[in-house]
C-alpha cells in the first residue's frame, strides 16, 4: 500500500513510517522535515498537501509545546487550536477528495477524567478535561466514518534520530539523584501502533474509532529497570496507586487480530537508550 505520513519525523511518527515500511509499504512523508531514505512532500498543517498518488493517509502531525501534549498549548491557546484542528480538517478533507483510507492519531485524553478504575470502552461518551482532548475529540468528529482515529495511550519506542526519547528528561533527572513523584499509567510501543495503523488500514469497513493500548506501567518499575540496566543506584519513587488507573478496553482491536508485545518490548527499548548513552 502506497502510505502518505504526517509527523513522520517525530517521536511516533518516525518509528512507525520505518515499521511500515520494512513491512513492504511505500511510505512518502508529509511535512516540514525529511526523513532519510523515504519519498517526502513538503507540507505545512494548515496548507493542503499534495497526496496524488497515494492509497492512504496517517496523520501523526501535532504542533505542540515541546515535551508536553496535555498542557501543549502553552500560552497560546488560540494558535494551538488554529493548527492543529484546522489543518487536520483541511488536511482530511483533501484525504477524503483524493478517495484515501484515513487513519487519526487521536489519544486516550478524549475520555478525560473518568472515575478512577473505569474500563474505558470506544462507546463510553467522551469528556475531554483538556484543550489536548477536546482537540483530538473535534477532529474525531469531523473525520467520522470517513476513516478511523485510534486512541492511543501513552506511547514510548526506540530512540528517534534527532529527537531522543519520551523518557529522555526524566532518566536524567533520576541519573542525578533526583527521586521523581509517582506515577503509574498505561503505555504501548510504537511498532505495537504501527501494527494496530496496518491492521484498520486492512480492513473494508473499520471501526470509526479504536481503542490503543496495553501495558500498565509504574513509573518505579520503569526506574527500576532502566537502574538495573544502567547501572544507577537509588533513590527509586514510592509506587502509584494502581486504583487510581482507568484502562481502555482493546476487544475490538484484538478481534482484528492485533496482539500487543506487553512488558517484552521495553527491556529492549532501554538497552538500546542505555547503548545509546555509553
Amino acid at each position: 500500500m502506497r502510505i502518505a505520513i504526517t509527523g513522520a519525523s517525530g517521536l511516533v511518527g518516525w518509528p512507525v513510517a520505518q515499521w511500515l515500511a520494512a513491512r513492504g509499504h511505500t511510505i512518502t512523508t508529509i511535512g516540514r522535515r525529511q526523513v532519510p531514505g523515504l519519498a517526502h512532500r513538503d507540507w505545512h498543517l494548515g496548507q493542503v498537501p499534495d497526496l496524488s498518488g497515494q492509497d492512504a493517509l496517517v496523520h501523526a502531525a501535532f504542533t505542540h509545546v515541546p515535551g508536553r501534549y496535555r498542557g501543549g498549548e502553552g500560552d497560546d491557546p488560540e494558535g494551538f487550536t488554529r493548527a492543529n484542528l484546522g489543518g487536520t480538517l483541511s488536511l482530511m478533507d483533501a484525504a477524503e477528495a483524493a478517495r484515501l483510507r484515513i487513519v487519526f492519531l487521536s489519544s486516550r485524553a478524549v475520555y478525560g477524567a473518568y472515575p478512577p478504575g473505569t474500563r474505558l470502552t470506544e462507546e463510553l461518551p467522551p469528556r475531554p478535561d483538556t484543550l489536548y482532548g477536546e482537540v483530538k475529540l473535534a477532529a474525531e468528529r469531523a473525520l467520522g466514518r470517513r476513516g478511523t482515529s485510534l486512541r492511543a495511550t501513552g506511547i514510548y519506542g526506540p530512540l528517534v534520530p534527532g529527537r531522543g526519547h519520551k523518557w529522555a528528561d526524566l532518566f536524567a533527572r533520576f541519573a542525578a539523584g533526583d527521586r521523581p513523584a509517582p506515577r503509574i499509567g498505561t503505555e504501548l510501543h510504537v511498532d505495537d501502533l504501527a501494527d494496530a495503523i496496518e491492521r484498520v488500514l486492512a480492513v473494508d469497513t473499520p471501526p470509526p474509532v479504536v481503542n490503543v493500548s496495553d501495558i500498565v506501567l509504574d513509573r518505579r518499575d520503569l526506574l527500576e529497570r532502566y537502574a538495573r540496566i544502567a547501572g544507577i543506584p537509588d533513590p527509586l519513587p514510592h509506587r502509584g496507586d494502581p486504583d487510581g488507573v482507568s484502562e481502555m478496553d482493546t476487544a475490538r482491536l484484538r478481534d482484528l487480530g492485533w496482539r500487543p508485545r506487553g512488558v517484552d518490548g521495553l527491556d529492549t527499548v532501554l538497552e538500546a537508550i542505555v547503548a545509546a548513552r555509553d
